[in-house]
């Protein structure tokens, strides 16, 4: 039977109604929220004993010892000591063709360097040529690079005449004794803390040194080299022995009496033939050339090799020596294989010790500063520099303090004030460390800088907070001013729609923590439970967790309810509490 309606569009009971059919509402699930654990427990003992290993040993060099018998072990330290020993036994005819064009090659280059240098350090020919002959035969033994060619570099040469001049006050003109005899005894403490640094796997001290630095102070001794052989150059008999711009150019127009057109001549003729002849310092070096023929070269092994290479030629009349940039890259190019190269330019140097010295005796010095120039004006990088700007404003900020202070002050004041602007930067990123606003890309459960990325979207209710830097007693009260002054700005902001509630306090990326940062997170409650808020921490690190338990035991300060493992979490357990709270 139909049913039919009344006159307000209802039915009346005369109707036969379909069967009622069950509608199933589902509970909301509740957010998944896994647990923040603690890392496996440790004790004081191997916590220290890991600290040390990555402090010292972040190559694990002694890696391979392990597992070997007795007698393997004790070969593998000896070859460890003496690298010369990888190499030998598989020595062939073939790779001694190849190094024999090496080292000779690069004794071309060494000799003239060799007199050169030694006459910018203010020392005698000979000994310039003995600092290319003893030390690459002790870095032949103890040396781990195959590229690397050593003996006295323009640097290392200007830097010792300009100390021992001015920082001592010697004059080499009137005691060269005295001078000679104080250079090798400074050879002989820069080989003991050189062979220090190594032995107690120091060598991360020069990483102080960045590239930016090296750059500017190699571009400014550069230059300064340049402008002191101009007396050489120009034939002035009176010049001036200071390392700054302007008493050096002072110098070279107040004695215009002295030039000499015939000197100028031949100084110009020669420059401009070694220039175009041209083909294009130390640990860095080897390295360099290592990545190009894909084998590994140890930091602190070659630091050791090189300060236990001066020790030995201190005491046989020769100053300090490295691992020059335009010599190894001679060696390299020239086809070199081992460090048998070294030794082939050693026995050159000698046979021209005992033999040759005679034909060097009368080489002019406008020769010898056509030869430092050359070599010096290779460190001037300038499309390196460009790159410094492009990349880093900072870094190029750092190169040209380093230039300046090199060119305007002295060579040791250049030095200190770009390693100083250097350590002041380090300290800046450490006492300020970069602290974010984070936001949800839309449809994903991404959170990323607001600034940085246009569709990161602020989360309404929620404050999300990253600090990208180990947090410590140095930065605590920035980041306690700073997170304050974000609280301040959205308490005054007015917008009901977006009433802050909560304060997520990112960790990812917090490494480290100290007492004073665990003290900062638990003062952090009171200003945020003050304007009634709730603060929350995401994904504390192993460190940092287990500090953060430490300081539960005793107060409880971090409820397991305050911890979550994401953002999303989270937000999404924090959320669904909020509007449950709602009524």
């Amino acid at each position: 039977m139909e049913g039919t309606s009344d006159p307000y569009g209802g039915h009346n009971g005369s109707e036969i109604l379909p069967p009622m059919q069950a509608v199933v509402v589902e509970a909301p699930q509740p957010a998944v929220v896994h647990k923040v654990m603690a890392q496996p427990a440790q004790s004081s003992a191997s916590k220290m004993k890991g600290k040390v290993k990555e402090t010292f040993f972040p190559d694990d060099p002694f890696r391979s010892f392990k597992g070997q018998p007795l007698k393997k072990k004790c070969l593998m330290a000896v070859k460890y000591v003496f690298p010369v020993l990888e190499w030998v036994p598989g020595y062939s005819l073939s790779l001694f063709r190849s190094d024999l064009i090496a080292g000779l090659t690069i004794a071309s280059v060494a000799i003239p360097q060799g007199i050169s240098y030694a006459k910018l350090a203010d020392m005698p020919p000979l000994t310039g040529l003995y600092s290319s002959f003893v030390p690459p035969l002790v870095y032949t033994l103890l040396g781990s690079s195959r590229d690397l060619a050593v003996g006295p570099t323009s640097i290392t040469s200007l830097i010792m005449g300009s100390m021992l001049q001015k920082g001592v006050s010697v004059s080499p003109s009137a005691e060269p004794t005295l001078f000679l005899q104080l250079a090798l005894t400074s050879t002989l403490f820069a080989g003991l803390l050189q062979a220090s640094l190594g032995i107690l796997r120091l060598g991360f001290i020069i990483d102080f040194l960045s590239k930016a630095t090296l750059l500017g102070f190699k571009a400014g001794a550069a230059i300064i080299v340049s402008l002191q052989e101009l007396k050489d150059l120009l034939g002035i008999v009176h010049f001036t022995d200071e390392m700054n711009l302007v008493t050096v150019m002072a110098s070279v127009f107040q004695h215009t009496d002295e030039w000499s057109w015939q000197t100028i001549l031949m100084g110009a003729c020669f420059l401009v033939l070694l220039l175009s002849a041209r083909h294009v310092e130390g640990v860095a070096v080897g390295r360099t050339f290592a990545s190009i023929k894909d084998y590994q070269v140890d930091g602190n092994k070659e630091m050791m090799a090189i300060g236990l290479m001066n020790i030995v030629g201190s005491c046989t009349s020769c100053y300090v020596t490295t691992g020059g940039f335009s010599r190894s890259a001679v060696n390299h190019n020239a086809g070199c294989k081992t460090a048998m190269s070294n030794v082939i330019m050693a026995l050159t140097v000698m046979v021209t010790l005992l033999f040759l010295m005679p034909l060097f005796v009368y080489t002019p010095n406008v020769v010898l500063g056509a030869i430092i120039i050359v070599a010096v004006i290779g460190l001037i990088d300038l499309p390196a520099a460009y790159h410094l700007w492009k990349m880093d404003k900072m870094d190029f900020l750092v190169c040209l303090c380093a230039f300046i202070g090199v060119i305007f002050f002295s060579v040791q004041q250049g030095l200190a004030i770009a390693v100083g602007i250097s350590i002041f930067r380090v300290l800046m990123q450490i006492t300020r460390p970069r602290m974010i606003i984070q936001g949800n890309i839309k449809g994903t459960d991404i959170y990323r800088n607001v600034l940085q990325y246009e569709e990161a979207q602020r989360v309404p209710g929620f404050l999300i907070l990253t600090v990208e830097a180990p947090i410590n007693f140095a930065n605590t009260n920035y980041l306690n001013e700073r997170t304050k002054r974000w609280l301040e700005d959205e308490s005054f902001s007015g917008n009901k729609q977006t009433e802050l509630r909560f304060v997520i306090f990112d960790l990812s990326a917090v490494p480290a923590i100290d007492t004073s940062g665990i003290a900062f997170l638990i003062d952090l409650k009171k200003p945020t439970e003050k304007l009634g808020l709730e603060l929350v921490l995401v994904n504390p690190t192993g460190e940092v967790m287990e500090k953060i338990q430490r300081a539960n035991d005793k107060h409880n300060h971090f409820r397991p309810d305050c911890l979550y493992l994401t953002i999303g979490e989270a937000i999404a357990s924090l959320s669904g509490e909020a509007s449950m709270a709602t009524p």
